[in-house]
């Protein structure tokens, strides 16, 4: 396979990883940073430098667009064990659906896709009619 295969490979294994940072990790900006580095440091020491990229793109889209679903799944009253089980168990299938060609570069840019959604169909906050009845 090519240099891109395993670029998309790269890819997709750090959007699984961003995934499942966010899940586990209570801070958004943590689940960033780790889920970075983690990426970047697993596609180099695998493959090189473009796969670290790769790697660390991916985790930081992913982690991105994960967070307003895990915060929303809290919000309505799941619990942080029960959510980051699930999405854990997400980012293993996407970890190895990151192995079919071109999967990867899809997964790595349909989890941001997901999480810009879900952040426009979430309701404004405001007072609404409780304001008129001072």
């Amino acid at each position: 396979m090519g240099a891109w295969y395993w670029i998309g490979v790269f890819a997709g294994i750090g959007a699984a990883i961003g995934l499942a940072a966010a899940a586990l990790l209570t801070r958004t900006v943590l689940a960033l940073v780790v889920s970075a580095v983690v990426g970047a440091v697993l596609g180099y020491f695998a493959s090189g430098a473009a796969e670290a990229v790769a790697g660390a793109a991916g985790a930081v889209l992913a982690s991105l667009g994960a967070a307003p679903l895990v915060a929303g799944t809290l919000r309505r009253g799941g619990t942080r064990g029960g959510t980051a089980a699930i999405i854990a168990g997400v980012a293993v299938v996407a970890a190895a659906l990151a192995f079919v060609p071109v999967l990867g570069y899809i997964e790595a840019l349909a989890v941001p896709a997901l999480g810009m959604r879900l952040r426009r169909r979430t309701p404004d906050t405001h007072a609404g009619l409780r304001s008129l009845t001072k």
